[in-house]
């Protein structure tokens, strides 16, 4: 991969939960640009975003951002307005892969097999449960496995959910309650079109929440994943379809939940994430290293297809 030298502004930080990961993804996306020559404009968003950037005047902008206002379309409108080239997903397709169910309305008719479940509203779990137990409730609209909760029959949040057990509940007003699917974890990078590899996430207790998936030695990923080619087949293709169905620029990185009992069809994507992690422990550069691209390839991989796609707006006469 060989890129002119640029000016980059890394965005990064921001105010949503997912904060911290996207001060690491961001750091390590910086160093690596300037490892390779490249002139690196560091921005930890605040609400002056927009006068920083427009200050920096960069030839394109690395979105490091994870989770809400980042992820979700509102940078990525603001960008819009103001004709910044930036990597991976525009806003229509940050609105609705950050929405867990909007996710599931895009594709689902298209025959991606994803969880049943429906919206629920938190005070409803004070009095009955929405799906018979095991069941998993989540937030719409956040990443990184944040504020998940398995609600099991002999769990401990009580029988309906106690008001003061610690869990989700306790900080949003709706969730999204899924039946839970037993078995493995599995995800599928996706990079320029092209899916990579599935690997298995395996938590070395409980399941795969945000401190397994950013605490060094909680949890082991085997690349590829030890499981049957049909199956890893199902995961690349089924990631594929989701990356190009909702539109999907850049790299996506594609979360299931496969039932090993039940061979393809125990296979379930969970969501899409339009802006995977970029840190030490995050899966898109471990898959890709896999594939014998390093880091560096990596991020100008994903800066040089944001260049091309701006390039092939300007050709076509058309806006973003």
């Amino acid at each position: 991969m060989s890129l002119p030298k640029l000016h980059v502004a890394v965005l990064m930080g921001g105010w949503s939960s997912e904060r911290p990961v996207s001060l690491m993804s961001g750091e390590g996306v910086a160093k690596a640009l300037e490892s390779r020559g490249h002139q690196v404009t560091r921005i930890d968003m605040g609400r002056d975003v927009a006068l920083r950037l427009a200050e920096a005047k960069p030839d394109v902008v690395f979105n490091a951002l994870h989770g809400t206002p980042g992820e979700d379309g509102t940078v990525q409108g603001m960008m819009d307005l103001m004709g910044l080239t930036y990597t991976h997903s525009g806003l229509a397709t940050s609105v609705i892969a950050i929405d867990k169910e909007l996710t599931k309305q895009a594709l689902v008719p298209h025959g991606i097999p994803m969880p049943g479940g429906r919206i629920v509203e938190t005070a409803e779990l004070f009095e009955r449960d929405p799906l018979p137990r095991p069941y998993v409730l989540k937030p719409v609209n956040e990443g990184s496995s944040v504020g998940v909760a398995i609600v099991t029959a002999d769990g401990n949040y009580g029988t309906p959910i106690a008001r003061d057990s610690k869990g989700p509940w306790q900080e949003f007003d709706q969730l999204l309650a899924e039946p839970f699917i037993r078995g493995k974890e599995l995800t599928t990078a996706v990079l320029a079109d092209k899916a990579l590899l599935v690997t298995e996430l395996k938590p070395k207790s409980g399941f795969y929440d945000f401190d397994a998936k950013y605490t060094d030695g909680m949890t082991d990923h085997i690349c590829p994943a030890e499981i049957p080619d049909d199956v890893a087949e199902a995961c690349k293709d089924i990631a594929l379809r989701a990356h190009r169905l909702l539109g999907c620029k850049g790299t996506s990185r594609s979360d299931f939940r496969w039932d090993d009992e039940q061979g393809v069809d125990g296979l379930f994507l969970l969501e899409v994430n339009t802006q995977p992690g970029m840190t030490p422990l995050s899966l898109v550069p471990e898959q890709a290293r896999k594939l014998g691209m390093s880091y560096e390839d990596l991020v100008e991989a994903i800066i040089a297809n944001a260049l091309a796609g701006k390039a092939a707006v300007m050709a076509s006469g058309t806006g973003d």
